[in-house]
């Protein structure tokens, strides 16, 4: 025997909409901070914007041609209903790929007033060298 349910399309987007405004409740799971990445003659420079962190909270690692900033920021307020969110927190990563070979023993980094600046060295670049048939 066949059964026909009535369908009520409005419940549908009433139980949507009760989904958006707890997923809205509970703020950001995470964020992505600017990074300005400029390059001179002998080094790569990163520029992060990390307002809240202290040094603790960033961990750079530089393997090869490639450059990870990542970190944590916990939320400063603990609310039960938010109106409106606008500073992010939580877990981040960036992953930079380097166009040069670098001194990755050489790296340095200073977080001050929320400013994270990393220099990267580049290594020299070896000229070409002619080889003489015999």
């Amino acid at each position: 025997m066949v059964v026909f349910a009535r369908w009520d399309p409005f419940r549908d987007l009433i139980r949507i909409q009760h989904g958006l405004e707890r997923l809205a409740s509970h703020g950001p799971q995470g964020w992505s901070p600017a990074v300005d990445l400029c390059e001179t003659a002998d080094a790569f420079i990163f520029t992060a914007e990390l307002p809240g962190l202290v040094r603790e909270q960033v961990r750079i690692d530089v393997h090869e041609n490639r450059l990870t900033l990542q970190g944590r920021r916990e939320a400063r307020v603990s609310c039960d209903k938010y109106h409106q969110v606008e500073r992010g927190h939580g877990e981040f990563m960036r992953t930079f790929v380097l166009p040069h070979a670098v001194n990755a023993d050489a790296v340095t980094a200073d977080l001050s007033a929320g400013i994270l600046t990393i220099t990267v060295p580049k290594l020299p670049t070896e000229a070409p060298r002619r080889v003489t048939v015999a």
